[in-house]
């Protein structure tokens, strides 16, 4: 049995259909309460975990691979895992965002020590540590936004797809530092043992998200 961990939303929608090009579809409707979902091949299934938690499933061998933003895998540090395929879909963009008032660039160029609220620790430490800038990371869950309005924070690094959150408060994108996007990955182990059933579908997929790049 190969166990593919996926997390409800986007990535769930943007994975089933290319799984489907792959050869493999869910075995009838799922009501969005079943965490343990059959399809049509008797030896897949599916389980639906939190984002966040897709690659600990996949680490510790509760699932065999997943399918989790690069954000995602990027905190989770990727012990054990091998990211084989990049499958293009769910693409957002990791980046500083500041008040319209505050004069990051300015404040960056000074060699100010700067306060940056995240939900993306490593990756923000990473990216400012490779500018040799200074700052103090404050790690929140949600509202990012809120931080620098009410002083708790110069600015934010935070995802980004439109933008529109970051005007309806006020915020700018200042620094677009990283690509997002959702990234097949397997554990190491389960590829040894089971590489003969894992391999073709990971090859499949592939295929799939390089096709629906062509198309």
């Amino acid at each position: 049995m190969i166990t593919l961990a996926l997390s409800k939303g986007r990535i769930l929608d943007d994975t089933l259909p290319l799984l489907e090009q792959a050869g493999i579809r869910l075995a009838g409707k799922a009501s969005g309460r079943e965490l343990i979902l059959p399809t049509t091949d008797p030896q897949v299934r599916i389980i639906i975990v939190r984002a966040t938690d897709v690659p600990t499933y996949v680490q510790y061998g509760g699932a065999d691979l997943g399918v989790a933003g690069r954000d995602v895998l990027i905190e989770h540090g990727g012990d054990g895992l091998y990211q084989p395929v990049d499958l293009g879909i769910a693409r957002c963009r990791m980046s500083v965002a500041a008040p319209e008032t505050f004069d990051y660039k300015a404040a960056v160029r000074r060699g100010a020590r700067l306060r940056i609220a995240t939900k993306y620790v490593t990756a923000a430490r990473r990216h400012f540590a490779a500018k040799g800038v200074h700052v103090d990371l404050i790690k929140l869950y949600g509202s990012m936004e809120l931080a620098p309005l009410v002083g708790l924070a110069d600015a934010i690094v935070d995802l980004v797809s439109t933008g529109n959150t970051l005007r309806a408060n006020r915020l700018v994108e200042v620094e677009h530092f990283l690509d997002i996007s959702a990234r097949v990955a397997v554990n190491q182990a389960a590829l040894k043992l089971k590489g003969e059933r894992l391999r073709p579908l990971i090859e499949r997929l592939d295929a799939a998200a390089r096709a629906k790049v062509e198309s």
